[in-house]
């Protein structure tokens, strides 16, 4: 579990989890580096990432040990650009999306999972009409496609997502396709659909879950349709802010995370998916659910809430995929949840 250090997060932290209940033991933290904000694991689950969510933006790895908790692999690497808020691992190359320079880096990995530079930076261009959030590009999210032929970023300053080609010598992207959405969305994060030929993009300036035909073939994403995250009448503290999206393995149910409202919005999705029906929104257990993670099974949601220092679980009925709360683990300043 990621958190920020600069207000009052321990790093990563390890935890046990209960099979029979899904409960969070909390084992190790480690501080080895700055505002670990988002995590991601290695293709064989044996290596774990972070980004160093700072201005001298990085990433770090680390290696799981039961007697150490989790042990750093080398130094941090720079990614050459300022606030990684995302990364993913993409054959033998590193990603991250770094939101404050609004660009997209690759770093090699070495043949022990350690990243190394110089990394390969691509620099999005744009704008949008928020003149407060998107004034500039801001990359949230960059992740390879099922297939791993192509890599998708998206752009919460731009409105677009993009399709880019990576060259797997020198880890090079290169612009393939760029796509338009509603101006002052503002795209934050997208999931697939396991059928294939779908995608999801959660926009944060605009409540709304965007529905897109993904044709892998053609590196191409059409925006089909637009659904609201939060139901008509429901108020809180701040404006609905969504910040995460999850789909069920079996294709089945979709959650979005709602901060502002802090509610997780519950969807089905009948049929292909291609028009999710929103069937229940519950409170996210604590305050700004910034992250939102499905257990292997699929059996459980976690949500970890940042303002309220706390992840919390729910158990996920399997018929009609609605959560339902189950307890919570204090993790100051929890940003992020992955399951090794």
């Amino acid at each position: 579990m990621g958190s920020f250090t600069s207000t009052g997060g321990l790093g990563i932290t390890t935890a046990a989890v209960d099979p029979a209940t899904g409960a969070l033991t909390p084992l190790a933290t480690t501080d080895a580096l700055t505002d670990p904000s988002y995590l991601a694991l290695g293709a064989d689950g044996g290596v774990l990432y972070a980004v160093s969510e700072t201005k001298r933006g990085a990433v770090g790895a680390f290696r799981p040990s039961e007697s150490a908790g989790l042990e750093p692999l080398g130094s941090p690497a720079a990614v050459d650009a300022s606030g990684p808020t995302h990364l993913s691992v993409a054959g033998s190359r590193l990603l991250t999306a770094n939101y404050t320079s609004g660009s997209v880096s690759t770093l090699a990995l070495a043949a022990d999972g350690r990243p190394a530079g110089p990394a390969s930076v691509l620099r999005h261009h744009g704008s949008g009409p928020d003149a407060d959030r998107q004034a500039e590009p801001h990359a949230h999210q960059v992740l390879p496609d099922p297939g791993g032929r192509w890599v998708l970023s998206v752009d919460l300053g731009t409105d677009s997502v993009r399709v880019c080609a990576l060259d797997p010598d020198t880890g090079a992207l290169r612009v393939h396709s760029e796509t338009a959405l509603p101006p002052g969305n503002g795209p934050r994060h997208l999931a697939f659909h396991p059928g294939g030929s779908l995608l999801y993009v959660l926009n944060e300036l605009r409540p709304l879950l965007t529905v897109c035909r993904w044709d892998a073939a053609a590196g191409a994403v059409e925006p089909v349709g637009e659904v609201p995250v939060a139901p008509e009448g429901v108020s809180g503290p701040a404006r609905p802010s969504p910040s995460a999206v999850v789909v069920s393995p079996d294709g089945q149910f979709l959650w979005a995370a709602v901060r502002g409202i802090d509610t997780i919005a519950s969807f089905a999705l009948s049929g292909d998916g291609g028009k999710p029906q929103l069937t229940g929104s519950v409170p996210c257990g604590g305050r700004w659910p910034r992250d939102l993670a499905l257990d292997p099974a699929g059996r459980r949601l976690y949500a970890a809430n940042e303002h309220s220092g706390d992840v919390t679980w729910f158990d996920v009925d399997p018929l009609t995929g609605l959560p339902r709360r189950a307890g919570s683990a204090a993790v100051p300043a929890a940003t992020c949840v992955v399951f090794g």
